[in-house]
């Protein structure tokens, strides 16, 4: 049965990628869930533990992909776009400097999926107003938004599913995985800095596009949120509450004053993915229950040394570019089972996190990331990405582990 298991994750992964005639991932991932019921591979009230447990993250993640929704409604990535182009004083290098630095500082706070669908334009229109290479800055929002998903619990869906397994706060988590996205962003930059050198060279000049003012009233309210992410953790409130708040803010007075429509709302919310982000859990509690979640079981590290804090983020890099990050996550977390120490859960978050960058199939933000490049004209060419991702991919979790690994006994 545990073939049948693994055909299911494969079959629901392909459609996934695949998704023919734009079909939304729900339409395979629910027929799937249902036959594993069927075939007895979950029980029905573990298929309800597992839904009932993961329920608060998708909920989270509906109303974090509202709040990125409204901050762009409300001109947050026209003014950063904006603001990059006039801080680039007509240098590509400069230029790459402010998308690294936006792409970081958004994927931690409004997650990787803002990165891919709201930034990704708007670096892409920045360098070409500039008539420079849009290349490298496209290929840094795809990166970074992988690489830079590892600072806050609500920086990555995979990170919410850990996050609770690991027993932190949200302050605590913040502050052992600082250095591991310092460390990973920086890496990513001096690659990118030698990788794209001749897509960097300074060309003539243009005048700057307009200035665009800065939406103060959004900004605080992002940041108001951010902050209401720590303070709630000491109180035992579930992040999903903040991000409610924090969209009712913005959404009252974007709705009134025409900035968008309800229905954009809900279409933000991305339900149907919510859903299939559920069902996928049930179907890959099929994979987890059998001989494979056995086998991850004895392979996996029990204590966070060096060496296995490193094995630990290899296998969870390997896993998510087979069956890509979140059923990577999923399996993981079930095979570590309830005991495991939070470094090793740590390592894990960086390895599901940055081993994407590896492969097309790692993360769903990739490929989502290719799908909106090419709306764009700035299409991802498989031989760059391949080539970029084998340099960065074993250096960045290198580099994050050791640093994790700093963190971790500077905090014994």
């Amino acid at each position: 049965m545990s073939v049948v298991a693994a055909a299911l994750v494969a079959a629901v992964l392909i459609f996934a990628i695949v998704r023919p005639r734009g079909l939304p991932e729900i339409v395979i991932a629910l027929p799937a869930a249902a036959l594993t019921l069927l075939l007895g591979l979950v029980s029905v009230s573990a298929a309800a533990e597992q839904v009932t447990a993961l329920l608060p993250t998708v909920v989270f993640l509906a109303f974090i992909l509202v709040l990125a929704h409204l901050a762009d409604a409300r001109g947050v990535f026209t003014w950063m776009a904006s603001a990059m182009a006039r801080s680039a004083h007509g240098s590509p290098h400069r230029l790459l400097v402010s998308v690294f630095a936006a792409a970081a500082v958004t994927t931690a706070i409004l997650s990787l999926d803002a990165t891919v669908v709201l930034l990704t334009p708007a670096v892409v229109g920045a360098a070409r107003a500039l008539r420079m290479s849009a290349r490298p800055h496209s290929y840094a929002s795809a990166h970074l938004s992988n690489s830079a998903s590892t600072l806050l619990p609500v920086s990555n869906l995979t990170n919410l599913l850990a996050f609770s397994a690991t027993g932190l706060t949200f302050v605590h988590f913040a502050a052992l995985m600082a250095l591991p996205w310092v460390a990973a962003v920086l890496i990513e930059f001096v690659v990118f800095w030698v990788f794209f050198r001749s897509d960097l060279k300074r060309i003539e000049a243009v005048p700057p596009p307009e200035r665009v003012p800065a939406p103060v009233g959004t900004l605080i309210v992002l940041g108001a949120t951010l902050v209401g992410f720590a303070v709630a953790g000491f109180f035992h409130v579930e992040p999903f509450w903040v991000a409610a708040a924090g969209a009712l803010v913005l959404a009252v007075p974007s709705l009134r004053d025409g900035y968008t429509f309800p229905t954009r709302v809900l279409r933000a919310a991305d339900l149907t993915f919510c859903g299939f982000v559920l069902l996928l859990a049930i179907v890959v509690a099929g994979v987890t229950a059998g001989p494979i979640g056995r086998w991850l079981a004895d392979i996996l590290p029990t204590e966070p040394t060096f060496v296995g804090l490193l094995v630990t983020a290899a296998i969870a890099a390997v896993a998510s570019n087979v069956v890509n990050n979140l059923p990577a996550t999923l399996m993981l977390l079930a095979a570590f089972g309830p005991s495991a120490p939070p470094g090793l859960l740590l390592a894990m978050v960086i390895g599901v996190n940055l081993g994407p960058n590896l492969t097309y199939v790692g993360s769903l933000a990739i490929m989502l990331w290719r799908r909106v490049a090419a709306s764009n004209h700035e299409p991802a060419d498989l031989r760059t990405f391949t080539v970029l991702g084998v340099i960065t991919t074993p250096l960045t979790i290198v580099g994050s582990v050791a640093a994790l690994w700093f963190s971790l006994g500077a905090q014994v």
